[in-house]
Formats: C-alpha cells, sequence, structure tokens
C-alpha cells in the first residue's frame, strides 16, 4: 500500500476529536454557566467600547456642527468654523444633520429611529431577544449626528440599543437558545447605561426592570458582569467621577418630608404630560409631513432650529444647564422656560424623525421643575424650605419615575449620577408617590405607549398571541425511536435519513435522555471522516428543554432558532423524554375547527 493510502485512516480519529472539540465549546457557550459567564464578559466590554466610542461621535460631532464642546452652555455665540453667521448657524446645523442621519436610517435600519429603548423592551417581549446587527452602527451614527447638530434629546436609548445589538448579534453568532439570547440583549443594555454614564448598579436594574422585566439569579448575575466590565472600561477612558458635582444637600426638619411628598405628587404628572406632549406632537408631524422619510428630519430641522435659536439651551443633552438649575442660578420664570421648552424641543426632534433617547430629557425637565418647586417653597415657607437645589434632585428621579414607572431605576441612577447619599430618603418618597400618580393618571409609560400605539402590548401575552394560553402537553406527538449513544455515525445517518424530522433525541444505556442530534451535525461528521470510530453520543447536544408545562408560544420560538423540524418534550425534572413538538404540532392549534356537520375529511401529503 502506498503512504498515500494509509494517509486517510489514523486522520480520521482526530476529526473525530476535532470536530468534538467545536461542538463541545459551542455547548458549552451555549448551555453552560461557565458560557454564559464569558458571554456577559464579552458583550460588557463590547458596550463600554461602543458607549466611549458613542459619546466621542457625540463630542466629535458637537465640536463640528456648533463649535463648541456644548453649545448649550454657548448662549447665543456664533460657530468659530462660520462666524459670518453669527447666532443664526443654529436654523441651519439640524438641518444638514438631518440631511446625513435621515436617508442613513431609512436606508439601512429604520428601527434605529425614535427613542430606541421599545424597540428592545419588544425584541425581548416577543421577538427572542432578535436585533438586526446593523442597528449598532446605524444608530451610533444616527443619533450621535442628531445630538451633535442640535438635536434636544438623550443618549441613553441610542446606547441601550446600541449595546443590545452588539448582545444579539453575538448570542446570535454562537446560536444560544432564546432565553439565554434575551439575556445577552440585557446585558447590552446594562452595559452601555454603566459605561456611558459611569453608574454600574443603575445599567443593571434599568435592564432587569426595563428591558428584562423579570428578576432571575441567572440573569441578575450575567447582567451585573456585563455591567461592571463595561464600567470598568468607561471609567478608564471617560474618568472615574460622579456624573454632577453637587453640592451637599440635607432634610433640616421632618415636616419637610411633606414637601418632598407635593414634590412627587406634582412631578409624577409632569412625567405623564411629557408622554402625552411627545406623542402628540409626533402624531401632527405624521400628519403634517407627505414627503418621503428621509426628507424628513431635514425639513423638521427648520422647526427645530428656529426653536434653538430662541432657546439655545436646549442644543444638544443639556447637562451644563441642568447643572445650573440644580445650583440655584436662574429664576422660577425661566426654569419654567426651560421645562416647557425641553419638553417641546425633545417632542419635535423625535417627531421630524431624529434619533435620540428621552431618558436624559426626563431628568432635565426634573432639574426644572423641582428647583421651581424649590425657589417657590422659599418664598411660601421660607423657614421650613430646605435648598432649591435638593427640590431639584429629587424633581430629577420623580419626573423620570413617572414617565418610565421604573422606581427603582429612578432612586438608583439618581444615587450614582450625584454620588449624593443625604438626599436618599425623600428621593424614594417622592419617586413611589410620582410613579402611583403616573399609574393612576395613565396605563402605559413612555417607552410602552410607543408599542400600545402599534397594537402593541407586552403584558398581556395570552391575547397577544393565542398559542401562549396553550400548554406543550396538550399537543405533543409521541417520541419518535431514540438512538442509542453508541450508534456508529454510518448507521446514525441511515435512521435521519428515514426519520421525517431532520432531528432526534439520543439517549444513553440505560435509556436517560442525553440530548439531541440533527442530520447536519451526522453529514458534517462523516464529510470530515469520522465514520470509522465515532459514535452519535460526541454529536448530541442539549438544547434548551421544552417541558410539558411550557406554551405553545415558548415552544415555538424554541423550535424557530432549532435546527431539524422537532424537539423533544421533558418531564418536570427534565431527564426523561415524555413526547415530542413539530412546527406542524403547533400550526394545528391556529387550524380553525372544522364545523361539526360537515363530514371528516383526512389530510395526506401534498393535498
Amino acid at each position: 500500500m502506498s503512504p498515500s493510502n494509509s494517509l486517510p485512516g489514523p486522520a480520521a480519529p482526530t476529526a473525530v476529536r476535532t470536530q468534538g472539540g467545536r461542538t463541545n465549546l459551542l455547548t458549552g457557550l451555549r448551555e453552560a454557566q461557565w458560557g454564559l459567564v464569558v458571554l456577559a464578559l464579552v458583550v460588557g466590554a463590547g458596550a463600554g467600547l461602543g458607549a466611549v466610542l458613542f459619546r466621542w461621535l457625540i463630542q466629535t460631532f458637537t465640536g463640528l456642527f456648533s463649535g463648541h464642546a456644548d453649545y448649550s452652555a454657548a448662549g447665543h455665540a456664533a460657530n468659530p468654523h462660520v462666524p459670518w453667521l453669527g447666532m443664526w448657524f443654529v436654523l441651519a446645523a439640524p438641518v444638514l444633520g438631518g440631511l446625513l442621519y435621515g436617508p442613513l436610517v431609512n436606508r439601512f435600519a429604520p428601527e434605529a429611529r425614535g427613542h430606541g429603548v421599545p424597540e428592545v423592551m419588544l425584541s425581548v417581549a416577543q421577538r427572542g431577544g432578535r436585533i438586526a446587527p446593523q442597528v449598532a452602527v446605524v444608530k451610533s451614527l444616527a443619533s450621535a449626528l442628531c445630538i451633535g447638530s442640535g438635536g434636544s434629546v438623550g443618549r441613553e436609548g441610542p446606547i441601550v440599543q446600541i449595546g443590545s445589538a452588539l448582545g444579539s448579534t453575538l448570542g446570535r453568532l454562537t446560536r444560544v437558545a432564546e432565553t439565554r439570547l434575551r439575556v445577552l440583549v440585557a446585558c447590552g443594555a446594562a452595559g452601555g447605561i454603566a459605561a456611558t454614564f459611569n453608574a454600574p448598579l443603575a445599567g443593571v436594574f434599568f435592564a432587569m426592570e426595563l428591558i428584562l422585566r423579570d428578576f432571575t439569579a441567572e440573569s441578575f448575575g450575567a447582567v451585573v458582569l456585563s455591567s461592571v466590565t463595561a464600567s470598568v472600561i468607561g471609567r478608564a477612558a471617560l474618568g472615574d467621577t460622579a456624573f454632577l458635582r453637587l453640592p451637599a444637600f440635607h432634610v433640616h426638619h421632618p415636616a419637610e418630608y411633606l414637601l418632598y411628598a407635593l414634590l412627587g405628587l406634582a412631578a409624577g404628572g409632569v412625567g405623564v404630560g411629557f408622554t402625552r406632549v411627545l406623542y402628540l406632537i409626533e402624531d401632527l408631524c405624521d400628519w403634517a409631513w407627505r414627503g418621503p422619510e428621509w426628507l424628513r428630519p431635514a425639513v423638521g430641522g427648520l422647526l427645530l432650529g428656529g426653536l434653538l435659536l430662541l432657546l439655545p439651551q436646549m442644543y444638544g443633552v443639556g447637562y451644563p444647564v441642568l447643572e445650573n438649575a440644580i445650583g440655584g442660578r436662574y429664576v422660577i420664570a425661566f426654569l419654567l422656560l426651560l421645562l416647557v421648552g425641553k419638553m417641546v424641543a425633545t417632542s419635535l426632534t423625535i417627531g421630524i424623525g431624529g434619533s435620540g433617547g428621552v431618558f436624559a430629557p426626563s431628568l432635565f425637565m426634573g432639574a426644572m421643575f423641582g428647583s421651581a418647586f424649590g425657589l417657590v417653597l422659599h418664598q411660601v415657607v421660607p423657614g421650613l424650605a430646605g435648598p432649591a437645589g435638593a427640590y431639584g434632585l429629587v424633581g430629577m428621579g420623580a419626573v423620570f419615575a413617572g414617565a418610565t414607572r421604573a422606581p427603582i431605576t429612578g432612586v438608583i441612577i439618581m444615587f450614582e449620577l450625584t454620588g449624593e447619599y443625604s438626599i436618599i430618603l425623600p428621593l424614594m418618597l417622592a419617586i413611589v408617590l410620582a410613579t402611583l400618580v403616573s399609574r393612576l393618571i395613565s396605563g402605559d409609560t413612555i417607552y410602552t405607549l410607543k408599542l400600545r400605539r402599534r397594537g402593541i402590548d407586552l403584558d398581556d401575552r395570552a391575547h397577544a398571541n393565542p398559542l401562549a394560553a396553550t400548554p406543550v402537553a396538550a399537543v405533543m406527538e409521541p417520541v419518535p425511536a431514540p438512538l442509542p449513544d453508541g450508534t456508529p455515525l454510518e448507521r446514525a445517518a441511515r435512521l435521519l435519513a428515514l426519520s421525517e424530522h431532520g432531528i432526534l433525541p439520543v439517549t444513553d444505556t440505560e435509556g436517560a435522555y442525553r440530548g439531541t442530534v440533527t442530520a447536519r451535525a451526522v453529514a458534517e461528521a462523516l464529510t470530515d471522516g469520522g465514520e470509522a470510530s465515532g459514535t452519535i453520543g460526541d454529536l448530541a447536544e442539549m438544547l434548551t428543554p421544552v417541558t410539558a408545562q411550557a406554551t405553545l408560544a415558548d415552544a415555538l420560538h424554541l423550535l424557530v432558532t432549532a435546527q431539524g423540524t422537532g424537539l423533544p418534550v421533558l418531564d418536570d425534572t427534565k431527564t426523561a423524554l415524555i413526547g415530542w413538538i413539530t412546527h406542524q404540532t403547533v400550526l394545528t392549534t391556529l387550524r380553525p375547527a372544522e364545523p361539526t356537520s360537515a363530514p371528516a375529511r383526512r389530510v395526506t401529503g401534498g393535498t
């Protein structure tokens, strides 16, 4: 025998080991606890780097369009790049920005339009965590262009969508189960918030309270790891300082808590009012615009530019203006003007097709309203009211809670943004009351109302999806003949070819469930030359289990992502095979019932 003929023999076991190694690594990433840890760390690192890049883009575009690091603090100053225009350049800046990001969003990622968080919530609740990978790039550029050219929106919504898109993309590349994919999306959202605001705790609770809307030990641990990783990267690149530098505030008299309670009640109404104005102006923009969508931000930018000409403090996010309000540098009338101006400017930016968040604007409005409230108290009860800035701080968290109904996030974000613990008790009181007022006035938050207007109710799964009310046990099929884990690959290939499912369960010598194997995996192994010594046990994968008590909606999500046309159904212990679920099985629950008077018909293949 020639040397060339002797080579395939010893090469075959190596191929099997290589295939098995790849399978074990991917299986670990998909199913093992350490796999989730690794993926959460990678997503956190990606979100942290994305947040740093996003902030750099905002600073760069702000400098290009306005000639200042933050034009909201520059008054009516001219742009040094075009000094001959004077303060009138703000009329052109939003138009030029719209001409750049309008076609970009319209062509490559329409879901990047608006404030972004509702789209992430929807992807987690009803789409298994799937977000198009190009959203991260398009959202970064579009939001940075929008904010840099004068859009009066925040950067938290974009960074949530950017981080979530990174998490979704990584999860889909590694083909994790949908339950884990949702967690990775939340990891990306938490990492983005943590890095951009230097607020790791707020990132965690934002993701858990608003994105996942569910607390489990596994998901909480993964989100924390991602948030910490992103925060470390953010601090290394952006510095480790509190977001707002403010003097210490204290409650000097117990009766002052009543004043903070009144502030919370009123701030809850302001938060709901912001929500109403946002969608009212968006509806007006939809009604008025009849041209192509890609041109809408540029044409609408003329209106935004006119508003900026009157109130340059509305340019961009406006954190310097917020700090001035908390520091007591504005009078009551001007604070109220800034409150109304921000409400209109943010709503207009979103309504004309801009890209940016509503998180930071709600904090801005809260600072204006709370500071004005504190100054009024100084005139009404001068001996009882504390510093006006303290009411501004509490107002920030309370208006945010009134708009989003996320009280835990509201408390944590204010503590981390300011580093001020002395105000925590009145802050908690006001935020809880603002949340209660919001719930009494409105059935939706600023995020969920956008989805409800599209006919989507995240809390009504059974109504939105008839499959959510049917358990798998009601429609599952008998288990197809399983493959013993010692079955040679060549024999397994023949059995899979005869099977109508393209996937079969695998059991050990005692009949215990060991996973599943697909025709594709066996074909790949045989192509690599593994038929000499490989067995089916080397290729068995433990998929996310479908139990008999699971809903068909959950089972369908797993079927969509699985290879093959069916999945095993396990008992409550997730160890014993008791049934089989296929796409056809799920479809039987959606088929209209036959009239009782009609004769029974037998459905055959091809008819």
